[in-house]
């Protein structure tokens, strides 16, 4: 497994699981961490029995954002990083899914603090289970700052203008009901538990037919923004193509079988 000090990765069976792993600092991004999450994402689809990615928190904290002493100073460590920055001065957007989105299915399983760029990079997943004690928001206009990560676009797409509105312009906290109550986060849990409920989603989408999976997925995003019309021709043409696939008649043989089904992503 790939990682730096600040991301571990890890396997649990056909699940890649990304660990932001600064407990220190309620996980605050830093480059290491940030690096680390962009080769995950890369990692992720680039290996064919990793049928979805669980992204989680270490020590009771999924991200408490940018780290703004780092940001003010040159607490950004690690040349390595700072060449990989140059190299690729997107890296940072990819990695926090504002500028790239996983063919894998994402879920994000929250505990603790998820604000500031944790609540941006929490609007490029794509299912969110968190802990009850677990906190959201955007913070950034209470530093005077703008939530660049996406927020002010995506943030209206996926919760009722009024809400993200409330949540870009107050920048107070939201507990992790209130969050379900606008659509931000789908599930609630005991706190502790919020990556095994995770994993049991994953495990869940694990056991489809993959080719599937992704397609439905990159269907769902495509055509967000059409018309209905134009939404449902390209749902066909995603569609289509999967039926003539050999995992799409192993699926209707084990049914008829009574068995689970072997994919092979083929």
């Amino acid at each position: 497994m790939s990682g730096t000090e600040h991301l571990t990765v890890q396997r649990e069976g056909a699940t890649l699981v990304l660990t932001l792993n600064r407990p220190d600092a309620r996980n605050a991004l830093s480059l290491a961490m940030l690096v680390g999450l962009y080769d995950g994402w890369l990692q992720a689809d680039a290996d064919d029995s990793v049928r979805s990615i669980v992204l989680t928190g270490a020590g009771g904290a999924f991200c408490a954002g940018m780290d703004l002493k780092a940001l003010a100073g040159d607490g950004m460590q690690g040349q390595q990083y700072r060449d990989r920055l140059k190299a690729d001065p997107d890296l940072h957007w990819k990695a926090m899914l504002r500028h790239h989105r996983p063919r894998k299915p994402v879920i994000a399983a929250v505990e603790g603090h998820c604000v500031a760029g944790g609540t941006e990079i929490l609007q490029g997943t794509d299912i969110r289970v968190a802990g009850e004690s677990a906190t959201f928001g955007l913070f950034e206009v209470r530093h005077g700052l703008f939530p660049i990560g996406g927020s002010t676009v995506r943030l209206q797409r996926q919760i009722p203008r009024t809400h993200a509105l409330e949540m870009l312009l107050t920048g107070r906290p939201y507990s992790a009901r209130e969050a379900a109550g606008i659509g931000l986060i789908g599930r609630v849990v005991p706190d502790g538990t919020a990556l095994a409920g995770a994993l049991e989603i994953a495990e869940q989408i694990n056991a489809c037919g993959p080719l599937a999976v992704e397609a439905v997925k990159a269907s769902v995003y495509e055509t967000a923004e059409m018309t209905e019309t134009d939404g449902l021709a390209a749902e066909l043409a995603r569609g289509w193509p999967v039926f003539d696939t050999a995992d799409a008649k192993e699926g209707a043989r084990a049914f008829a079988e009574k068995r689970p089904p072997v994919y092979k992503r083929a």
